[in-house]
């Protein structure tokens, strides 16, 4: 399991510096090891705070892996706006998307002076879906360079659109992907193409959003689905999903978790928290054991591929 660090930025609404440290204080003690986050997260705040955060622990106990493709740069109209990304900080600093190389690398030094660290482990191409030969001209190639000389351990890329990480996946040579709310309990248009062509490539997938926005994040299915109130029709759905689940004891949130860690490519599960009890029941749900028939049923019923 790894920690999405977006809350940290102030996704949807402000958090204390002092819940930022104890929700990855409490990450570590759940024995989770992997941080991912971004400079769009926050304009940035949220690589300060995980940065924060982990200033003391071994650098070679933990992976944090960041993103590029959003420079941030200072905004000279700045009228003490706020950010209108769905971040709630002031929008002292823009963002410009960047898929050279030459951003890329200034990409990269950036976070690590806002991380504090002298390297980062993974770095993702970030939402580059309608960006398609610019990364591959520009972005992938420098992060390519990077992992072959040593100062990345691994090349990836994350977004939420399942086809264009499998043309990402099939023309370039990057070692992980990050799937964002396409292989849930809800839906899994990542089996169409991308996970069968990981797998054979052995290029290691992380599952994120897998709560799809809300929608799986409590044993009551609702609430958001991709960021916008959840149709009729989905909610609908995943409360037929969490009846099957409740039929065999499981809470709906401990199967959305489940779900995607059994494919055989899925190297984690990435799961944020807005607070340290998101964090521990994160965690707990993650343990939950899980019986075989509930995947049978839910498939025989016709609600999981």
């Amino acid at each position: 399991m790894g920690l999405g660090c977006a809350q940290l930025g102030n996704l949807y609404r402000a958090m204390t510096d002092e819940t930022a440290t104890a929700i990855v204080d409490a990450a570590w003690a759940a024995g989770i090891r992997y941080f991912d986050t971004a400079p769009h997260y926050g304009l940035g705040l949220s690589e300060q705070r995980l940065g924060a955060a982990l200033r003391g622990r071994p650098r070679d106990e933990y992976v944090v892996s960041t993103k590029v493709g959003r420079l941030l740069a200072e905004n000279p109209a700045y009228a003490g706006e706020r950010d209108t990304d769905g971040f709630d900080v002031p929008a002292t600093l823009v963002r410009r998307r960047d898929y050279s190389r030459d951003g890329v690398l200034r990409s990269l030094e950036s976070s690590m002076e806002r991380l504090g660290l002298d390297r980062i482990d993974i770095a993702f191409v970030h939402d580059a879906e309608h960006h398609v030969e610019e990364a591959l001209a520009g972005a992938i190639p420098a992060l390519v360079e990077l992992r072959d000389q040593g100062v990345l351990r691994g090349v990836g890329l994350g977004m939420n659109f399942d086809r264009a990480l499998a043309e990402f996946v099939r023309r370039s040579d990057v070692d992980t992907v990050m799937v964002a709310g396409r292989y849930t309990l809800l839906e899994q248009p990542a089996l169409d193409e991308l996970l069968p062509l990981c797998e054979g490539r052995g290029v290691r997938v992380m599952a994120a959003g897998v709560f799809n926005s809300g929608i799986l994040a409590s044993p009551v299915p609702g609430g958001k689905y991709d960021y916008q109130e959840a149709p009729a029709e989905l909610v609908e759905r995943a409360r037929r999903i969490a009846g099957v689940c409740a039929r065999f004891g499981v809470e709906l949130p401990a199967a959305a978790i489940a779900m995607p860690a059994r494919h055989p490519a899925v190297e984690a599960v990435v799961l944020g928290a807005s607070s340290v009890r998101q964090v521990e029941s994160n965690a707990a749900r993650a343990a939950a054991p899980i019986p075989t028939a509930l995947w049978e049923t839910l498939i025989g019923e016709g609600l999981l591929r």
